[in-house]
């Protein structure tokens, strides 16, 4: 199974389906950084008891050091144990971590003394109903709960979803940018000469109308919709949906006098100041974007700065 780039819970269903193989398995976490740290707090790499694993702690700076302490907590049975790494120390320089940054590595068992597997089931029934999880680590018993007790609480928000309007050849373009994101992407197009299998390999495109598939798609706040037609009648109907929802991020592609238009049109419908205010118009950071896929490469940036600006990393706090 090839886990998209950032998603941790696609590792951990990798780590259940090693477990219902037959194979014990660990699961490290980044519970601490400092510095110039190469992976954030939370980021997350499961090791099987025969050395294969998915995901990462470091970007490959201590992972071959974790994956061997990894194994020895599995073969021994032994509960959780803390990994630190600093610049300063010789196991550190062995392994690699030179950034001048530090972070502790916590490996527990995909067992209940450890990282329960029903911790990975709330998880994925979470992701699809678009909810959000605290997870909390114990770091006396080692054990993480689905709760708010712990000495570290760790945030998890629902994954992305993109609907992009319009199969046009910036979409084209930005469904990989968003794939490599580990989003979830859907291309909406009525358009049958747009919409056509061929310019979108391995992708299922949806070829109802907008207010029709976004009735159904239903955004949440883990979702982002860019409009891309030029077309009133399907851009402006999809972003009447997005702005009835509680969608992270909304665009649409067209110059600032276009946009002005729109949002006339959009207002005549109901919508006040504040709520237009949400539309990014014209859509992508401004970076001088002259072809499509370096306006699909601004879209994906501002999607991201939107979506880091509310959900930063996954620790939510220190529990009191």
């Amino acid at each position: 199974m090839v886990t998209p780039v950032g998603d941790d819970l696609a590792t951990l269903r990798t780590a259940a389906g090693w477990q219902q193989a037959g194979h014990r398995v660990a699961i490290a976490t980044v519970i601490e950084t400092w510095g110039s740290a190469p992976r954030r707090r939370g980021s997350i790499l499961v090791i099987r008891d025969d050395g294969l694993f998915e995901g990462s702690v470091s970007g490959g700076c201590v992972e071959g050091d974790v994956i061997t302490e990894a194994r020895a907590l599995l073969a021994e049975g032994t509960p959780a144990r803390r990994l630190d790494y600093g610049v300063a120390d010789e196991t550190a320089w062995q392994v690699g971590l030179a950034c001048g940054g530090r972070i502790s590595v916590l490996v527990q068992p995909l067992a209940d003394t450890g990282f329960p597997i029903t911790v990975i089931d709330r998880l994925s029934a979470a992701a699809a109903a678009g909810d959000d999880v605290t997870l909390a680590i114990d770091l006396a018993s080692g054990v993480t709960r689905t709760d708010s007790t712990g000495e570290l609480l760790f945030h998890w928000p629902p994954p992305r979803r993109l609907a992009i309007i319009g199969a046009v050849h910036i979409a084209q373009a930005l469904v990989p940018l968003a794939q490599g994101l580990g989003i979830a992407v859907t291309v909406i197009d009525p358009r049958g000469l747009f919409a056509a299998d061929a310019r979108f390999a391995g992708l299922d495109l949806d070829r109802r109308w907008p207010d029709e598939a976004l009735a159904e798609w239903r955004p949440n706040a883990a979702s982002a919709v860019v409009a891309l037609t030029h077309d009133p009648k399907l851009d402006d109907v999809a972003l009447a949906a997005a702005l009835d929802s509680p969608a992270f991020y909304i665009a649409a592609l067209g110059s600032r006098k276009n946009h002005a238009r729109r949002c006339e049109r959009l207002a005549t419908m109901g919508y006040d100041t504040a709520a237009l205010a949400r539309i990014h118009g014209p859509a992508g950071l401004d970076i001088g974007a002259a072809d499509p896929a370096e306006i699909a490469l601004s879209i994906a940036a501002q999607l991201t700065a939107s979506w880091r600006a509310v959900h930063p990393g996954k620790v939510a706090a220190a529990a009191a």
